[in-house]
């Protein structure tokens, strides 16, 4: 089982050019090792949906790669995203599920059949030209660079030790930069940088 550094700071490291959407548990620790206009915070109100959000930039963006960090809670409620990723043929758009078995940021309560669901058997059956399935930290980071070069979609189900991250505030408080703006602003910052602004480098 991979720690979160284990699976963040490879991806981090990397990383060139991406957009990189985080959501619920990996918001905080992606904003703390990174801090790029391309980055984007999927975590308010709308649980589940941040690997639409990805997808719907990864095929507005066809030449720029997205990467969704979701939660294996969110992708259970949008497992129809699945369906469209492969349908729509997203090339560009690598999909991870950070699986640690909880909804952590509300309480770490387990989700629906935690620890039994199978999420690579699920993207295959979809239709994921390329699956993988990580525990292992040596074996994930030295597939890292192709992960992010394949063609795909990708889909990666990542199991990841449960932390103990809480509700994100936007405010002032938080760490991140991407996390002090409101979910509007912050909007209006990422698509400048898919504009070509200089400050997405």
């Amino acid at each position: 089982m991979l720690t979160r550094d284990e699976l963040l700071l490879p991806l981090a490291r990397y990383r060139t050019d991406e957009v990189v959407v985080t959501t619920m548990s990996t918001t905080r620790p992606w904003g703390r090792i990174s801090d790029r206009d391309l980055d984007f915070a999927s975590a308010d109100s709308a649980m589940g949906h941040a690997a639409d959000l990805a997808l719907g930039i990864a095929l507005a963006q066809p030449d720029r790669t997205v990467v969704c960090l979701n939660g294996d809670g969110s992708m259970l409620m949008s497992l129809g995203t699945l369906a469209v990723a492969v349908d729509t043929r997203a090339a560009n758009f690598v999909l991870f599920v950070v699986d640690n078995g909880a909804y952590e940021i509300t309480g770490n309560q387990p989700f629906p059949a935690a620890g039994k669901l199978d999420f690579a058997a699920m993207a295959k059956a979809a239709g994921f030209p390329l699956v993988f399935r990580f525990d292992d930290p040596e074996a994930y980071a030295e597939a890292v660079p192709d992960l992010l070069r394949a063609p795909g979609p990708v889909f990666v189900h990542a199991l990841v030790e449960n932390g103990h991250e809480g509700p994100i505030s936007r405010s002032a408080s938080e760490h991140a930069r991407y996390l002090q703006s409101s979910l509007a602003g912050w909007s209006r910052t990422m698509r400048t940088a898919l504009n070509g602004d200089p400050s997405d480098l």
